[in-house]
């Protein structure tokens, strides 16, 4: 996995409403991301693009947030079929774009 963009951090941080700066915290964060892009590009069956408003971008944050509230299993149960899309749609990828994280 290529190391994770620093606006995508910033931009998850900014979505959980995490206001302060804290090495823990960040720690935190990048490595609940790590997970949910591996997550996502599993279920995809290909490397999504998470910088650009997307359906993709969507469900990771849907992802941190869930996963930061400790309901992960929620998310799964919530976000099923979208989840099941993201194979079929387009080859396994939502508009067939892959990027870097």
């Amino acid at each position: 996995m290529a190391e994770i963009n620093q606006d995508l951090i910033s931009d998850v941080k900014i979505y959980l409403d995490i206001t302060w700066a804290d090495d823990n915290t960040d720690k935190k964060v990048t490595g609940i991301i790590k997970r949910g892009i591996i997550f996502l590009d599993d279920k995809a069956g290909a490397e999504l693009n998470y910088l650009e408003e997307s359906r993709a971008r969507e469900l990771l944050m849907e992802y941190c947030r869930y996963t930061r509230d400790g309901i992960l299993d929620k998310f799964m149960i919530n976000y099923a079929p979208f989840l099941t899309d993201l194979r079929a749609g387009n080859g396994g990828a939502y508009d067939n774009e892959t990027t870097n994280v």
